[in-house]
């Protein structure tokens, strides 16, 4: 019998059992080549097809998501490509399911796509991009997710911050400080939230950052809706924004330039960009924590447990502290 896949875990996801699985899921051959690329939360590799181009197999975290969620993943992925937006969706299997299962671990495969990183210097890829958002909340906004989270203060900041201080993940000498910190950061981010509590929700991809893109004949291909959940348009735009104020502001305008093309923009919206960074800022500390002891987290952040990290981190919620006492971005 082979092993199963305890919960959260990847300990028994061998290079054995990962190259069974697909090809008793498939029906291809590979050739025994198989290459772990950069994934923290997943795991996913480049597997070797037998006189064919290469796949790449996306092993899901188990416990992380249920089967629902991770298949409104995926419906939602091709509900994007049928209206010919350029989403690397993955592989159907015969039955035209592309969330395959083995072993306990949920799956999916996708063909091997190249690209670069966007510039985001560039005026003119940024209001391409925009395009591209806009036209994705065009299709979100017909539809609401089930079975996929919210956006909300609770789940990524207060129960993020209870965690760390919880748990005693903080030095000591700074834990009173970053609790004294995160009271009254999270206090303004519940008062910005709550006075915008009107504003529309809508799905979104959820974690539409630069490295989610792959820019290839002067087209954004989107990947990774693994963070796919609801909340605010305003989230699958501000991560593209960081810099002084007269940065972020003229990357906002090239942005909404094309946004506005294909979906009209609430102004309102951009009072919630520093208070969703907030709340991303202080769920990325306790994610990273939570995975502290699995040896691709070690090699990857080695820092995670030196004070001066700790440091680092209170001096940015300051920061942000400043930021959100700041008033808002405009668009006209």
């Amino acid at each position: 019998m082979k092993p199963q896949a305890s919960k959260d875990s990847f300990e028994n996801l061998s290079p054995e059992l990962i190259l069974d699985a697909i090809e008793a899921q498939s029906g291809l051959l590979t050739d025994g080549r198989l290459l772990a690329l950069n994934s923290y939360e997943n795991r996913v590799y480049r597997i070797g097809i037998e006189d064919a181009q290469p796949l790449i197999a996306k092993f899901y975290r188990p416990g992380r998501w249920t089967e629902a969620q991770l298949q409104e993943e995926h419906s939602f992925a091709q509900e994007l490509a049928d209206s010919e937006i350029p989403v690397v969706t993955a592989i159907a299997d015969d039955n035209g399911n592309p969330l395959r299962q083995s072993n306990g671990y949920f799956f999916a495969l996708y063909p091997m796509r190249g690209g670069r990183s966007p510039e985001l210097d560039n005026p003119q890829q940024l209001e391409i991009i925009g395009r591209f958002i806009g036209r994705i909340h065009k299709v979100a906004e017909t539809r609401a997710f089930e079975h996929r989270p919210v956006i909300d203060t609770p789940t990524l900041g207060h129960v993020s911050a209870n965690y760390l201080l919880d748990n005693e993940r903080l030095p000591t000498e700074l834990a009173s400080a970053y609790e004294s910190l995160i009271i009254d950061l999270l206090d303004k981010v519940d008062d910005r939230i709550e006075s915008l509590q009107q504003t529309r929700t809508i799905r979104l991809h959820g974690d539409f950052h630069p490295g989610n893109i792959l820019w290839r004949d002067e087209t954004p291909h989107i990947v990774d809706l693994d963070d796919a959940r609801t909340g605010p348009a305003i989230q699958d735009i501000w991560l593209f924004l960081s810099g002084d104020r007269h940065y972020q502001q003229a990357r906002l305008a090239d942005l909404l330039e094309g946004y506005t093309q294909f979906r009209e923009f609430d102004p309102a919206e951009l009072g919630l960009i520093e208070a969703l960074r907030t709340l991303r800022m202080i769920h990325y500390a306790a994610w990273l924590d939570i995975r502290r002891e699995e040896p691709a987290f070690q090699q990857a952040f080695p820092w995670l447990a030196s004070p001066r990290y700790w440091d680092d981190h209170i001096l940015e919620l300051k920061e942000q502290s400043a930021a959100l006492d700041e008033r808002p971005l405009k668009w006209d």
